[in-house]
């Protein structure tokens, strides 16, 4: 179309650049196609959830102070716990972040000489200083929880022998990170967590786990609650909010499980009972229900990227042909100058802040300084289009979201003609 390529010429994509991006969506079109099946399941699947809990315009009314009765709140945890066919939810606004929800349920489930193990090697940045492996205060090292992990193999799979080793009697918790956080190594499936839960309750029944959901919520048809996942958890802001949630998370699980993290949420003897939705409950809801097919569009926009970035000789984790189970997109990009480049393509294509340039600078909770691009109508809310990474080597910037496949298109291909206007990189 004419007309497309002279409005995004305009913006600053060049003719070469548009014409490589269509080039390489030419062999895409199957594949979306298949993406495009898993969203009407999973939207199917929201949908009939929401149907079977009688979800009405009642439940979009607001709650202040206690929030005793909340028909909204009440029925959306109902919703969640179907569509996760779990025994029971926890979906508030009180909780503020992925690192807050994966902070609750591990405090309301791990006491005083209970050992946390992860058997996919170390966790995310932020969680680090909640675990205590960074000092911080109020850590769950202070309070007397210990932590152990084993490695990945060096092919990126599990070392089975070694989770066996180090699983013992004070073992009470582990946790599994199914994305890849800042690091360079496969986002695992569905079924690959399946497979490791069945190990570990196999080597010890009564253990509990949890598994962080950040980033793969609907980009498969099963969920890790599906496989025995005592604990799936995520955020708001990310995949099942669906870019309308402007703050919260949510815990699924077993009933008992849950009750304590809603005990930990707010307190003792209060858990679930209170917490008002504060006029949140519409965003909440069509969030959920937008979900999937904003994941789907996500997910082509990371795919799209590795397809543009990979023949250019960037590594890209995972590859342009591989199977995809989360919306992020890693791109190692060798230096600093790289990430800086790409992440200005990123925030100028962003609809909010697309004046600005980003730059690396201090964040909480991370060792290294970070670059983050993001002009996003909820701030920080990683399912819309952004960019980020720590500046250390790879120099790996992870790419994610687009509340339209045709604005993360526009991201990607923005991002590019950054790159080569840097001169690293050549068509």
């Amino acid at each position: 179309m004419e007309e497309l390529l002279e409005l995004y010429q305009t913006m600053g994509i060049s003719p070469a650049v548009y014409a490589y991006g269509e080039k390489a969506l030419e062999k895409l079109r199957p594949r979306f196609d298949r993406i495009d099946k898993i969203a009407e399941y999973n939207q199917a699947k929201v949908l009939r959830a929401m149907q079977k809990n009688k979800v009405s315009a009642a439940c979009f009314a607001a709650t202040t102070g206690y929030g005793y009765d909340d028909l909204g709140r009440d029925s959306l945890e109902r919703v969640y716990a179907d569509v996760f066919h779990t025994e029971a939810a926890l979906v508030r606004p009180q909780i503020t972040c992925g690192t807050h929800a994966l902070t609750v349920a591990l405090s309301a489930n791990l006491l005083p000489g209970d050992e946390l193990l992860s058997p996919v090697g170390m966790p995310y940045d932020t969680l680090q200083e909640v675990i205590g492996i960074r000092k911080s205060p109020c850590s769950l090292a202070e309070y007397g929880v210990s932590y152990r992990q084993v490695d990945l193999l060096s092919d990126g799979s599990f070392d089975y022998d070694g989770i066996r080793r180090a699983i013992g009697p004070k073992t009470k918790l582990i946790t599994i990170q199914r994305s890849k956080g800042y690091a360079t190594r496969p986002t695992f499936s569905v079924e690959q967590i399946g497979q490791l839960i069945a190990f570990c309750k196999e080597v010890k029944p009564d253990v509990t786990v949890m598994v962080d959901n950040c980033y793969g919520e609907f980009v498969e048809e099963i969920e890790p609650s599906d496989v025995g996942a005592d604990m799936t958890v995520g955020s708001l802001i990310k995949n099942p909010g669906g870019g309308l949630a402007p703050i919260g998370g949510y815990i699924v699980g077993t009933k008992q499980c849950v009750e304590r993290c809603a005990y930990r949420l707010s307190a003792p003897g209060l858990g679930q009972e209170v917490g008002a939705n504060l006029g949140l409950m519409p965003a909440l809801y069509q969030g959920f229900f937008l979900a999937p097919t904003v994941v789907a569009g996500a997910e082509k926009g990371a795919i799209f990227a590795a397809s543009l970035y990979e023949p250019l000789g960037f590594r890209c984790v995972p590859g342009a042909e591989e199977a995809r189970h989360d919306i992020i997109q890693a791109v190692e990009l060798g230096s600093e100058a790289g990430m800086v480049a790409f992440c200005k393509g990123i925030q100028a294509a962003a609809p909010v802040d697309s004046f600005a340039t980003p730059y690396p600078s201090d964040m909480p909770g991370y060792e290294d300084k970070v670059i983050m691009a993001a002009g996003a109508f909820v701030q920080g809310s990683s399912i819309e289009l952004s960019a980020d990474g720590p500046i250390r080597p790879p120099y790996a910037v992870y790419f994610q979201g687009g509340l339209t496949w045709n604005h993360a298109k526009l991201g990607i291909l923005l991002s590019l003609q950054k790159v080569l206007e840097a001169g690293l990189a050549q068509l």
